[in-house]
């Protein structure tokens, strides 16, 4: 088991970043981070040392190109290892449209149901 642990902190401008902490990071080198998407790996990875904190800032910048309708899977690794770290996933374009009016569809008809039953509630109890 490895003992590199990465936490997402956040995604902003398309740039992914997370803090990647090892048990002692003084001195070392850069440890190696591998990202891939439908298995070809992504360029511009970059590992940061932050010595105030003790720890390493990831950053991975998503390729425009990559973005498409559809789920669009990320999986950062250990090259050496092959272990997963962390993964995340962009959903974007028709199939995200379907599935929000779906939920809001969903919420809509509970919300009718809580209103019945409050009402059949205040009726009964008046």
């Amino acid at each position: 088991m490895s003992k590199l642990q990465l936490t997402k902190t956040r995604l902003v401008e398309g740039v992914w970043h997370g803090v990647l902490t090892l048990p002692d990071t003084a001195g070392s080198q850069p440890p190696a981070i591998s990202v891939t998407h439908q298995g070809v790996a992504l360029a511009g990875v970059d590992v940061v040392e932050n010595r105030a904190d003790n720890h390493w800032e990831v950053r991975v910048p998503i390729p425009a190109q990559l973005i498409s309708d559809g789920l669009q899977s990320f999986v950062i690794s250990n090259p050496d290892t092959g272990e997963t770290l962390e993964s995340f996933a962009i959903l974007a374009g028709d199939a995200l449209a379907d599935d929000i009016r779906a939920e809001i569809g969903l919420l809509r008809a509970e919300l009718d149901m809580l209103k019945r039953a409050f009402r059949r509630h205040c009726a009964e109890t008046a």
